[in-house]
């Protein structure tokens, strides 16, 4: 059990709870225009917006770093307002800017935080080296933060909003600016953490993380939400996906006559959008028929990135 002490019956408490949010900051701007959003226990959630599209408020809202101008929150049972400690204590925020201090070390860092919380000593030592050693940082408990590659304050940073065992983890951009392995060794530590029952809610901008990962996805767009389903039912929803081929013999033009729109790209490379009730092979057959020879094919973009643009430049 945790510092903060789950509600009996945690099968009707949700982890996130928001009715009628809204922002409207000081110079008129209304940034947030009444969200409704649940997230489940245990869930793995997505929430993706472009920037400017509230998700940052929306973040800041509930973590209150930023004063809402209306509705409720509810995190893990509590309310935001009225059991104000309860509920933060609840939270585990990674945020996306780097906040550590450089002058101390990774183990001083996460021993203080865990002494916010009231942990004792003991207990806060054996979680740290847990989270360290997890988190490919044993080496480094030692080592002041100044010392510290871009990757390893990451996950510092997410070891710090897990020093107090929170039961809901709110993710913002958690691997910008770090390379491909660290990304992935992240990955896995959060999916394992998810497995354990701890909710995640994620914002990202690698939109490949979020299909990799979340199981259900809200999208964020001027303020309201255009998208709150599971990543399954979005991703069948997909009706169309790009393909980039790459000839054997040159090509000097586009292929004409053919029933996909595309389009040329170079004398040995063109790209075609098929629908989702094309098959591969209709392609490949359409292609033979004119002569051409495909070397290799891949995916332009990832599955979600394309749902996300429609949904967002067609508003639903």
């Amino acid at each position: 059990m945790g510092v903060c002490q789950l509600i009996d019956d945690v099968s009707v408490i949700n982890a996130l709870e928001i009715y009628g949010l809204r922002k409207i900051y000081d110079n008129g701007v209304e940034a947030l225009k009444g969200i409704d959003l649940t997230v489940k226990t245990g869930d793995f959630f997505a929430l993706l917006g472009v920037n400017g599209a509230g998700k940052s408020t929306t973040i800041g809202a509930i973590t209150t770093l930023i004063t809402k101008t209306s509705g409720t929150i509810n995190i893990n049972g509590y309310n935001l307002d009225k059991q104000t400690a309860a509920a933060k204590c609840c939270l585990g925020l990674v945020p996306q800017e780097m906040n550590l201090g450089i002058f101390e070390t990774c183990e001083q860092i996460l021993l203080n935080q865990a002494g916010y919380y009231g942990m004792r000593r003991r207990d806060a030592r054996a979680r740290a080296e847990q989270l360290l050693q997890e988190l490919g940082l044993w080496e480094k408990r030692h080592t002041i933060v100044r010392h510290l590659s871009g990757g390893m304050k990451r996950r510092l940073m997410i070891a710090r909003a897990l020093i107090h065992n929170p039961q809901v983890l709110l993710l913002d951009e958690p691997t910008a600016g770090v390379d491909v392995e660290i990304r992935r060794l992240v990955w896995n530590f959060l999916i394992r953490a998810n497995l354990q029952g701890i909710t995640i809610i994620l914002t990202t901008h690698y939109l490949e993380e979020a299909e990799s990962l979340c199981k259900n996805i809200a999208i964020i767009h001027q303020g309201l939400l255009i998208e709150n389903t599971s990543m399954h039912a979005l991703l069948q929803a997909l009706r169309y996906q790009t393909f980039i081929f790459n000839t054997v013999d040159p090509i000097v033009t586009f292929p004409e006559g053919l029933p996909f729109h595309g389009k040329y790209i170079d004398n040995h490379t063109f790209e075609l959008r098929i629908d989702r009730d094309d098959s591969l092979n209709d392609v490949f057959a359409a292609l033979s028929a004119q002569g051409i020879c495909i070397h290799s094919l891949r995916n332009k973009t990832n599955r979600l990135e394309e749902l996300f643009m429609d949904r967002v430049h067609n508003g639903h």
